[in-house]
């Protein structure tokens, strides 16, 4: 009835250490309820992750630092305290393909759900035909909105294609609706100075800019592909064997 499965599922290994280690019932308790919390939390998390549609998992632990240089990992470490999160700030990660912007944008993201923060991960492109196709459907209010709830938007492949000006415009609307509210973090493998061939209008593309830069953090992850040099240091090992 009060819906505590873990405490119904442990108790009799809570029960039996409680007994073994001479625990008092005041102890006992303390650790049966404790349990319960633990698992909860977790439960909330995992709950959290799922709702963010991270398309895979990616981890800070799995990040391999030595193999880019650029990313500096006390910068890293520090965004993964979400601090920035709460202060509704954005985060921009530059560089080119292969180099890790997505697997950082998916592990911070994961942190901040970790957190207890709502999380929404999705790619440009995506967010751009739905916000198209909300409009059409006279939905787009109500759509603006539900991404203006999240805590931590994470916009993946930011300048991979180029928009036309009501894309630009629809997602400028949802950027605006987030400015100093909610925080937004993107990954784009183009620098600002080249985000005119996503928008092609030069004073909207400026505005984004300006959206997603004031007040936020800004990291290059370079030009050389952690991916490619992968690649090749397996087919040079396959080669040697």
């Amino acid at each position: 009835m009060l819906r505590l499965p873990t405490i119904r599922q442990q108790f009799k290994d809570h029960a039996d250490g409680a007994a073994r280690d001479q625990m008092s019932y005041r102890a006992f308790l303390a650790e049966l309820l404790m349990a319960e919390c633990d698992d909860r939390a977790r439960r909330r998390s995992e709950r959290r992750i799922r709702a963010a549609a991270f398309p895979r998992e990616k981890s800070l632990r799995a990040f391999d630092f030595d193999a880019n240089p650029n990313v500096d990992p006390a910068t890293v470490n520090t965004l993964a305290s979400c601090e920035w999160v709460n202060k509704s700030e954005p985060l921009c990660l530059i560089g080119d393909s292969g180099t890790g912007k997505s697997h950082l944008l998916i592990a911070l993201g994961t942190e901040a759900a970790m957190q207890g923060f709502r999380v929404r991960y999705v790619l440009a492109t995506k967010l751009v035909n739905e916000l198209v196709e909300a409009a059409d459907e006279k939905q787009l209010s109500k759509t603006i909105a539900r991404y203006g709830r999240v805590d931590l938007l994470c916009i993946d492949e930011l300048g991979y294609m180029e928009l036309d000006r009501r894309g630009a415009e629809l997602l400028f609307q949802v950027l605006t609706e987030r400015e100093e509210k909610n925080s937004v973090a993107i990954a784009s493998n183009e620098s600002f100075s080249g985000w005119t061939k996503t928008f092609t209008d030069p004073r909207l593309c400026a505005a984004i800019v300006d959206r997603l830069t004031f007040n936020g953090a800004i990291i290059q992850t370079g030009t050389e592909s952690y991916r490619l040099a992968h690649t090749k240091a397996l087919a040079e090992q396959t080669a040697a064997g």
